[in-house]
């Protein structure tokens, strides 16, 4: 997958914007630019959907999406959580 400012980039470039949006919803908000790992997940999600494979995405990437979820969650003092 690379951008080759074809006729294709509009479509890989809707796929990153999908996975931004996906993992964020299931991870937390991350700053794509400074999230090294967050960014790998991205690119790896995009590639699944790229190759019509999205349904094995989750399953195969399992411990990598819950290390996310876990680095991201943040407890407030007042006991509160943030994503």
């Amino acid at each position: 997958m690379k951008i080759f400012h074809t006729a294709e980039d509009e479509a890989l470039l809707a796929i990153l914007s999908a996975s931004v949006e996906d993992l964020k919803v299931k991870c937390g908000q991350f700053d794509v630019a400074s999230h090294e790992r967050a960014r790998e997940l991205i690119m790896e999600r995009s590639r699944y959907v790229y190759n019509d494979k999205l349904e094995e995405f989750d399953t195969n990437f399992l411990s990598q999406i819950q290390s996310l979820q876990f680095e991201l969650y943040e407890v407030i003092e007042d006991g509160t959580t943030t994503y």
